[in-house]
């Protein structure tokens, strides 16, 4: 499993109003671990170019695939090249903004593309594929589209999955008051 993080100091930057810079870092860690923690027994891996993310990866018994600058889409690229690489067949893209994550290896269960939409149906919280195929990333605005679009331009069978835990990410400051677990976060 590939989970992209920047930086636990940059994250959530959107809710830089309603957290300090101090709180953000902790609430990205936290969901981080959250989401590391759903993947076990997979093999875990987070690319980021961070070295104070690569040990706190490291200490939680995952893996790091190191890229500098990454950016979300080229990251995710270049991770599941080199798990390829490394005689993986299969992966999951999991955003480590997921703090009701509690079980992800279910994702990797059909030969295709899962895809598991944000709450909104827009973005792609989670996401299974084969490796080798050339999929082409396009995280960002409405990229659940652009993934099931990805799917058929590649013959690959789709299966999209709404679920509860996983639809459920953090960007907006609202998000963190709706969720009773985050309440220290909230203001």
């Amino acid at each position: 499993m590939i989970v992209p993080v920047k930086s636990f100091d940059l994250a959530k930057s959107r809710l830089g109003g309603s957290l300090s810079d101090t709180q953000r870092a902790d609430l990205a860690q936290s969901m981080t671990r959250a989401v590391l923690a759903a993947a076990t027994p997979l093999d875990r891996f987070v690319v980021c170019g961070s070295h104070d993310v690569a040990s706190w990866v490291l200490s939680q018994g995952a893996g790091v695939v190191w890229l500098e600058p990454p950016g979300l889409n080229r990251a995710v690229a270049f991770a599941v090249e080199r798990l390829a690489d490394d005689g993986y067949e299969r992966v999951i893209i999991s955003h480590g903004d997921l703090p009701l994550a509690r079980e992800l290896s279910w994702v990797a269960d059909f030969n295709g593309v899962t895809i598991v939409p944000d709450r909104h149906g827009l973005g792609t919280n989670v996401m299974s594929i084969p490796t080798g195929v050339g999929f082409r990333f396009s995280y960002g605005e409405n990229s659940a589209l652009a993934h099931r679009r990805e799917s058929a331009r590649l013959g690959l069978d789709l299966r999209v999955v709404a679920d509860e835990e996983l639809g459920w990410d953090i960007d907006q400051p609202q998000d963190l008051a709706r969720m009773p677990t985050l309440a220290p976060y909230a203001r």
